[in-house]
């Protein structure tokens, strides 16, 4: 077997040498010549002078903190920006003018430099041959940015003289094409795009590229467990190939918007996607090749990924079940492994299968596989968010939305009108269609595993139970879970990993200003300046609890813990331990129909079954169980109420609302009073019981107190009640919570 690597930008020594020598053959690909400027060229040619102040990058009112965070000093420097220093100190720039070294001094690497790239345009649009112009940017953000400065400058703005275009990947494709087409007589086409133009597509009549020598590239945060989408500088492979894009045609200019000395720091070759990416799917594709231990395996690779990267990969994969303590692929690790997707999505496609709710779970699966179908024109933002929040029919899920979404493409296509309803959408019709193929590709492939009942009724019978579906969806998605905190205004998230998260603008869950959901499961999170959270799920404690991972058994009786402690749940003995019990023999059950999948677990777990549907749906999501989040105090011992709610910087109003809410009750009211001690005290009131605080120097703080009080009453750390009804503090930690959701639900049955 004859076996040939090629490629314009592979490192063939590197290949080569891995291989024993093997040979190598260099073809040149003919382009025309392309001439070459680098900053101090640019700013010679030009005669644009850089200062402290035209290199900030104007982001709007709406990104104001992106346009700050220029201006503060970064606190940890990686290799590339410390060679970049390194190479700036060592140049001298003797050929060049005193204003050109002026500008280079005070030259800022971290910005892009909206001002320098518009002085180029302006210069080729005046004094440059006639040719399109194509500008390399870092991603959508700063492409949107960039065109509304470019569009409101008088010359570059005039739609007689320039035709402005963009090219992304979340764009439709009809508008893509437009990138392509000829410009008009006398017109200058400017494409602004990202690194998606450097080798995958050629637009013809290219003659000028502008390339700011960053680019968004996905690298992973072992430590932190975590893909991080930031703007870095690129390979001097890449920049090659960036400059190759103006001499496809006929000859061309190239405008480097950094230093020689810079582009020469610049690492050779783009660093190997097994470097900065998760490995669980290939940690499992190399299980199922039996070829031993993993760690063995990758550890002879051409370049080793870091031990710790694929340390997380194995403890991931036997979190959800694929692989044993022994790193053994169990007999689901041996079905998620015939599947083409990431293991989590593979799990939830077998769970769907097992529980019967195939359909809506084939569709996420796909469709999470594929790019989103929801597109977001950058001028078109709000319309497109309301489109797809009709998709969420308020059960706070994106997953839900896209199913929603698929299944009225596929009634307009049976009616002849699916493009119009894509139109009117915001949808993608090649991305549905996408879906479409996969899903297809998905029921081929569990059908032979013998998963699937040849009756599609069948596989089906459990689809329109909603809860069912999110229990699926979690199991699969799982450990992506994040808690939701009600503040008095507002929701804040968090994980374990990453502390306060965010949800990305165009989820459905960004735009309520309350969930009833006590968490929120999610497929992706990404750290681009701060961590975000694509797309989520709203599910109820009893969800997490049956379809979450393993549960460990807390300090006092009633107490639950999952992931080492980070979620806690706290409840009546007896129902914890009819919980525990029903999950454990959830788990064998399954484990059983993994084993043999002609099993119908119907059947064979009738009752078991029906006790789980009927547990994640009738939970009214309450939260019921998540709160108070430590233990009762020992006996004789004294705990400050003020250090208990507030040591890790919770605002104890905060906490407080979110109980109630969770509990279903309306917020908290505060009524403060004015002392003759020039002291205010509050007073809280919340199904009509109030709690009153100790005397404080201001009203926020007074309001705080008055909730620590009513926080300390909830959770039976309260030494003085100070409630207006009398009443002992119970022993259970949670019987006064209990008693709040009792009152509810007797007051909802009595008009009735």
């Amino acid at each position: 077997m004859r076996l040939i690597l090629m490629s314009a930008t592979l490192n063939a020594n590197l290949f080569s040498n891995y291989f024993g020598g093997a040979p190598m053959i260099h073809i040149p690909g003919f382009t025309y010549p392309v001439r070459a400027h680098f900053l101090e060229d640019i700013l010679e040619i030009t005669g644009y002078k850089l200062t402290s102040f035209n290199q900030i990058d104007d982001y709007g009112q709406e990104k104001m903190w992106k346009t700050q965070r220029q201006l503060t000093p970064r606190k940890r420097k990686n290799q590339i920006t410390t060679l970049v220093e390194e190479a700036l100190t060592k140049s001298n720039f003797e050929n060049y003018s005193s204003r050109v070294h002026d500008s280079l001094t005070c030259w800022t690497p971290d910005c892009t430099g909206f001002n320098l790239i518009e002085a180029v345009l302006c210069h080729i649009c005046r004094k440059e041959r006639p040719g399109a112009v194509l500008v390399f940017m870092t991603g959508w953000e700063d492409i949107s940015c960039l065109r509304d400065q470019v569009k409101a400058h008088p010359l570059l703005g005039d739609p007689n003289r320039v035709l402005l275009l963009t090219c992304h990947g979340s764009m439709a494709t009809s508008e893509q094409k437009l990138i392509f087409e000829k410009s008009p007589p006398n017109v200058r086409k400017i494409v602004l795009a990202t690194n998606m133009a450097e080798a995958s597509i050629t637009i013809n009549d290219i003659v000028f590229v502008v390339d700011c020598g960053k680019a968004k590239e996905t690298t992973y945060d072992a430590l932190n467990n975590t893909p991080c989408l930031i703007p870095s500088w690129i390979s001097q492979a890449s920049a090659r190939q960036r400059k190759g894009r103006a001499g496809r045609v006929q000859p061309g200019e190239c405008y480097h918007l950094y230093p020689r000395c810079v582009y020469e720091a610049f690492a050779e070759y783009q660093l190997p996607e097994l470097l900065r990416t998760p490995l669980n799917s290939l940690c499992l594709q190399i299980k199922s090749l039996q070829v031993g231990s993993i760690g063995d395996f990758l550890s002879a690779a051409l370049q080793p990924p870091e031990p710790l990267a694929v340390q997380n990969a194995v403890e991931f994969l036997k979190m959800i079940g694929a692989l044993d303590e022994d790193e053994n692929l169990t007999h689901l690790g041996k079905f998620l492994s015939v599947l083409p997707v990431d293991p989590k999505l593979g799990k939830m496609l077998i769970m769907g299968a097992i529980f019967r709710c195939f359909d809506p779970v084939l569709t996420i699966v796909a469709g999470l596989s594929v790019r989103d179908p929801f597109l977001l024109p950058q001028d078109k933002k709000d319309l497109a968010g309301t489109a797809k929040s009709r998709f969420s029919a308020k059960d706070y899920s994106d997953h839900m939305a896209l199913v929603r979404a698929y299944e009225g493409w596929k009634d307009a296509e049976r009616e002849g009108s699916a493009y119009e309803y894509c139109w009117r959408n915001f949808l993608s019709v090649q991305t549905l269609q996408a879906i479409h193929s996969l899903r297809k590709q998905f029921t081929y492939i569990l059908k032979d595993a013998g998963l699937l009942d040849t009756d599609g009724a069948t596989n089906n019978r459990s689809s329109h139970n909603q809860s069912l579906v999110r229990a699926v969806i979690c199991s699969g998605l799982f450990p992506g879970i994040a808690s939701l905190v009600h503040r008095e205004t507002s929701m804040s998230f968090k994980t374990m990993d990453d502390g306060q998260v965010f949800l990305y603008a165009n989820s459905v869950n960004a735009r309520y200003q309350t969930i009833p959901y006590p968490w929120l499961v999610f497929g992706e999170k990404v750290k681009v300046n701060t961590v975000f959270i694509r797309d989520s799920t709203g599910v109820s404690d009893s969800i997490l609890i049956l379809f979450g991972g393993s549960l460990d058994n807390g300090a006092t009786a009633g107490h639950l813990k999952m992931l080492e402690g980070y979620i806690e749940f706290f409840m009546d003995q007896n129902l914890a331990e009819c919980y525990v019990k029903l999950k454990q023999e959830l788990d064998e059950l399954l484990h059983k129909k993994l084993q043999d999948p002609s099993m119908d677990i119907y059947k064979e777990g009738k009752y078991l079954m029906h006790a789980v549907q009927e547990l994640v749906s009738g939970d009214q999501c309450e939260g019921r169980f998540v709160f108070g989040r430590e233990s009762k105090k020992p006996r004789g011992e004294s705990i400050d109420n003020n250090d208990r709610f507030t040591k890790d910087g919770t605002n104890p109003k905060s906490l407080l609302q979110t109980l109630l809410m969770r509990a279903g009750h309306s917020p908290p009211k505060y009524k403060t009073k004015h002392l003759k001690t020039n002291e205010f005290r509050a007073l809280v009131e919340f199904k009509g019981m109030q709690f009153v605080g100790k005397p404080k120097r201001n009203k926020t703080l007074a309001e705080k107190d008055a909730a620590i009080e009513a926080l300390a009453w909830l959770t039976n750390t309260s030494e003085n009640h100070h409630h207006v009804e009398d009443d002992k503090s119970p022993l259970d930690v949670t019987d006064s919570m209990l008693k709040l959701l009792g009152k509810r639900r007797r007051s909802k049955r009595r008009p009735g």
